[in-house]
């Protein structure tokens, strides 16, 4: 590991020396993780030492193929550190198959709608502004185009509407279901899910990007053996590098591919490698093995405790000083509010928080008829604070400062606003405070 510090410690001097114009940038930009209130549910920290995995060797290493089955020679070491992190997925997930190789959760996604659909088949998944993800059947995505895509909805109380989506299921025949979410707060009822797909001869695919770390944590059921597919990014609840797992387990073990020529196993197998990607990045693949390991323990489990805790918290101070949230509450890590009592978009209050070092993203909310980069809604979440420590307390703080930067803005436009700079300021200072009361471990 020394010499590995020393490599690492060289390229820093060269990097100052030789392009001082991206070291100062990236300096800037961990210095701002630092200093602002980030509560964008999408994202969450790190640790260094998925940092320092991520900048091996191993990213020298091409290794198309798997464990065992490469097209190229010099992967004994990266055969090893791939099955690591296999075993490491499996053993957390309490899954049958893992595969670790995936770039990104909309790369495992569509990897595999490719894989199970023809063009022209049909997809049954979230509609955008009730909390689906754009991989899950938007027009604006791949999965929208070349299929027959349907959505389902959450009911007037922001819940999934379990009888449409039987309804919409049984009428329209889907080859493929996909039940997950991105802008949902509530739990997903995979056994729900499960006995549609299953009604109705479908593959249901689990897209749980949002919850993993609740699973682990046995805060949220989990769909490992009630869906043939289970997908995951691996930065977000993981505390990981960006990446994604696909998982399998009892279902997947049971089921044929579509044409019945081979396993669910191979079928996802191919579906990333040669179908949509070449080499694993294996440095990266790394980082993931030693997240994983994280994952594992009994401070991943107190850290979930905490994210879950603190989004109710928040949810409940929020509904306290008026704000519309979203399904009345919060069972994960986000924070929904429409905005539609406040008379403002979803974009001024972004880039109002914004401009006091709070961090948050516009986000359509059931309803919502305003362009999606308008919106009407803001979405919070817990991963990013909790893990630097915040406490039910803080969180009172954070409501606080939230509701007092909310009522300070004046909206122009759906774009356009105008705030105090002086009180701007003073709040960037109170921001500021808090976060360094709280510091990012090891940052």
């Amino acid at each position: 590991m020394e010499n590995m510090s020393t490599v690492l410690k060289s390229g820093l001097k060269l990097m100052e020396d030789y392009d001082p114009e991206l070291a100062s940038a990236l300096l800037n930009e961990q210095n701002r993780q630092k200093e602002q209130l980030v509560l964008v549910a999408s994202s969450s920290v790190a640790n260094p030492n998925v940092l320092f995995s991520q900048c091996t060797a191993a990213i020298n290493t091409t290794a198309e193929g798997y464990p065992g089955a490469r097209y190229h020679a010099g992967c004994i070491n990266v055969d090893k550190i791939e099955r690591i992190a296999i075993e490491r997925a499996k053993s957390v997930f309490n899954a049958t198959f893992a595969n670790v190789q995936a770039h990104a959760a909309s790369t495992a996604n569509l990897s595999l709608i490719s894989a199970i659909l023809q063009p022209g088949d049909t997809l049954l998944g979230m509609d955008l502004s009730s909390g689906g993800h754009l991989t899950h059947g938007a027009p604006a995505s791949f999965s929208g185009k070349g299929y027959n895509s349907i959505s389902y909805h959450t009911n007037a109380d922001g819940i999934i509407d379990y009888e449409e989506v039987f309804s919409l299921a049984r009428k329209h025949k889907p080859k493929l279901i996909i039940c997950g979410t991105t802008a949902y707060a509530r739990q997903v009822n995979f056994e729900k899910f499960n006995e549609i797909a299953m009604e109705v001869g479908a593959y249901l695919l689990a897209d749980i990007s949002h919850i993993a770390g609740l699973i682990i944590a046995g805060k949220h059921p989990s769909p490992i053996d009630l869906a043939h597919f289970t997908t995951t990014c691996t930065h977000k609840q993981l505390y990981g590098p960006r990446g994604a797992l696909i998982l399998g387990g009892k279902l997947t073990e049971a089921a044929k591919s579509p044409n019945g020529d081979m396993s669910l196993e191979r079928l996802i197998q191919r579906a990333i490698f040669p179908h949509f990607q070449g080499a694993p990045v294996m440095n990266r693949i790394s980082a993931l093995a030693h997240s994983l390991k994280f994952n594992s323990t009994e401070e991943f489990k107190n850290l979930a405790t905490n994210i879950q805790r603190n989004a109710r918290t928040l949810a409940d101070g929020l509904k306290k000083k008026g704000y519309k949230v979203v399904s009345d509450g919060t069972d994960t890590h986000i924070v929904l509010i429409d905005l539609i009592n406040k008379k403002m978009s979803g974009y001024v209050t972004e880039k109002a928080l914004e401009r006091c070092d709070i961090i948050v993203n516009k986000n359509r909310v059931p309803g919502d008829t305003t362009a999606a980069f308008v919106s009407r809604g803001i979405r919070l979440g817990t991963n990013t604070i909790s893990y630097r420590q915040f406490t039910e307390h803080n969180i009172e703080k954070i409501i606080d400062i939230f509701d007092r930067v909310i009522n300070e803005i004046i909206p122009v436009s759906e774009k356009e606003f105008s705030i105090s700079e002086s009180f701007v300021q003073s709040i960037k200072k109170e921001v500021r405070e808090l976060t360094a009361q709280h510091p990012i471990p090891g940052y």
